[in-house]
């Protein structure tokens, strides 16, 4: 990959909203969310809205004609310091190789912006290089589980609305890292908020998105944690009233992430909160506690029994060597195995 692919998304909005532009920008990846949100915003800051009447062009990939894209790019802009030329859906272009003709000798007054959706360009190709070059090539990948808090609290902090580190939790939990459902749950909190108010609550989440701030697999997760088998009993029981809510799947996957980084820790030679950070490269020391919690309460053979127990009950809870359990069952019977 070459290497301005490395450039990450907020140094590279960054420079935009400070004008300092390219002449050809590749966004490519899996995630189309950043693309877009460059896309947007590059939109929004290269032209005036008088100047894009005669400045900005947009083509799309899958009936563009690569010939006229470079064609085009190759225009001296009219009234304006900078022309912008969109390509959208890039990886439906033909011939998109044909584009290294351009990316060899870009026009500075040119602002090209390739979106490459679902997938990425070969970085050893010469159109890749030459971009990289001239330009920017910047990857859009999906972001993990556990990255999604602090997108979460970044995405609220740009609009000036605080939300605590609970309440991005739960919405991540219930959510995932699929962005596009997400920015939905995150604006729908945004018009929620009462007048006067710049914070996001988990009453707020509760009454606006569906997740219960009592029973949740947040509140689950630190039971199971505290070893309270009383509050891990009335979660359970409330899920497996509510099992579309709150699917099996998706508990597991939250238990299955916090004992895998447990069994880390037992190995860590430092068992403090600064060690657990930068072993599970945390951000915030707002769940540390859960670790320190977690090496207090079980074994490093429990750990590895309980994460065993969670692998052959998301088996069991798609059907491998189950005839008849529920999937509340499964959760309760797994439950109790985790915790006696």
């Amino acid at each position: 990959m070459a290497a301005s692919a490395k450039i990450s998304f907020e140094s590279l909005r960054n420079d935009i909203l400070r004008r300092h532009f390219k002449p050809v920008y590749l966004l490519m990846g899996e995630e189309a969310y950043f693309i877009d949100e460059l896309t947007a915003l590059l939109a929004d800051t290269v032209l005036t809205e008088t100047e894009k009447d005669f400045n900005l062009l947009t083509f799309y990939g899958v009936d563009a004609d690569v010939n006229i894209i470079i064609s085009s790019s190759r225009r001296f802009p009219m009234m304006a310091a900078h022309q912008l030329i969109i390509v959208k859906e890039a990886q439906e272009l033909e011939k998109f190789e044909l584009l290294d003709h351009y990316a060899r000798n870009p026009m500075p007054s040119t602002v090209l912006v390739i979106n490459y959706k679902h997938g990425t360009v070969d970085g050893r190709k010469a159109v890749v290089k030459n971009i990289d070059k001239a330009g920017v090539v910047f990857e859009s990948k999906k972001l993990y589980d556990n990255q999604i808090p602090a997108f979460i609290t970044s995405w609220f902090r740009e609009k000036e609305i605080g939300i605590d580190e609970k309440s991005a939790q739960m919405l991540t939990d219930f959510v995932g890292n699929d962005i596009s459902k997400l920015i939905p749950q995150l604006q729908k909190l945004e018009v929620s908020l009462p007048e006067g108010a710049h914070r996001v609550t988990s009453d707020l989440i509760e009454k606006n998105v569906g997740i219960s701030k009592e029973y949740n697999n947040f509140e689950l997760q630190k039971a199971i944690i505290q070893k309270d088998v009383l509050a891990a009993g009335r979660i359970v029981d409330y899920f497996s009233k509510n099992p579309k809510d709150n699917p099996m799947m998706a508990t597991v996957a939250v238990l299955f992430n916090y004992f895998s980084n447990l069994l880390e820790c037992f190995w860590l030679p430092q068992k403090n909160e600064q060690s657990i950070m930068a072993a599970l490269n945390m951000k915030s020391s707002f769940f540390v506690r859960d670790y320190m919690s977690g090496l207090r309460n079980y074994t490093a053979a429990k750990v590895m029994e309980i994460i065993s127990d969670l692998r052959t009950f998301d088996a069991r809870s798609k059907g491998v060597d189950n005839l008849s359990a529920s999937q509340g069952d499964l959760l309760k019977e797994l439950v109790y195995r985790i915790m006696h």
